[in-house]
């Protein structure tokens, strides 16, 4: 590998599961269906990749490494060697399982959770703290409201780090998401929602609501008027948001 693939491949931070058996038991967790396309985002070597096979599924294996690309490729029918980043996303429904580069697993869930991407589920293994932040009920982030409204997300369990070769220096756990079939928000109204969640976040409910209209929301919602944006959840933020498109941007008050 040139000096070039090393700094490259460096802040990826990937580190393999060292058991075939433990894949597989993830893969019968995430009940994957004969079938099935399922795309196995930084392969490594192969072990989830392989047990996806198994278990029936349509394969789709995206390493960025091209040593590790081409070993898959001589193993597997399908494999993208491309950044997980930019590597184009089925247009059909899919899943995934995959064991994602530490260092990437914020970015690379950020394009999984889109809802205009078709995903239906996703088992993934992560950086442990990552997926405790995300799926906390309290406080909330503004990130995993957001994931929230179109996705259940759950912890699943804890992956000691003796589960991957190299140990990284903390546990990993499987995050799971899966899509709502009835989301909070319609995807088409992911942009307006997102820039109303945002202001929330960074100015306070009181930036996005009158006071009079706050405390009726407090109200109706069951929270105190005087919380801050992360004692709401994904529910509250949304029932916020389809008040405040209630509400006359002239006369500042429900019409």
């Amino acid at each position: 590998m040139s000096v070039g693939e090393r700094r490259s491949s460096r802040p990826r931070a990937q580190h393999f599961l060292r058991s075939s058996a433990f894949a597989a038991e993830l893969v019968r967790a995430a009940g994957i269906r004969p079938g099935e396309l399922v795309l196995d985002i930084g392969a490594g070597r192969g072990l989830l990749t392989a047990a996806l096979v198994r278990a029936g599924a349509r394969v789709q294996a995206i390493e960025l490494d091209p040593r590790l690309a081409a070993d898959l490729r001589r193993r597997f029918p399908d494999v993208v060697q491309a950044d997980a980043l930019h590597a184009p996303l089925p247009r059909q429904p899919f899943r995934v399982v995959a064991n994602l580069p530490f260092a990437s697993g914020t970015a690379i869930l950020r394009r999984l959770l889109d809802p205009a991407v078709p995903l239906q589920s996703a088992d993934l293994i992560v950086e442990w703290g990552l997926a405790a932040k995300r799926t906390s009920v309290w406080p909330s982030t503004q990130l995993g409201i957001d994931w929230s409204v179109w996705h259940e997300l759950a912890l699943v369990r804890r992956v000691p780090r003796c589960c991957f070769a190299p140990p990284p220096s903390v546990d990993a756990a499987v995050l799971r998401a899966v899509r709502r079939e009835r989301p909070f928000v319609a995807p088409e109204a992911a942009r307006e929602f997102r820039g109303f969640l945002a202001r929330g976040f960074r100015d306070g409910l009181r930036g996005v609501l009158t006071p009079k209209q706050l405390k009726r929301a407090a109200t109706e919602l069951g929270f105190d008027a005087r919380a801050n944006p992360r004692d709401l959840d994904a529910r509250q933020w949304t029932a916020l948001y389809v008040r405040r498109r209630g509400y006359s941007p002239t006369r500042h008050e429900p019409l």
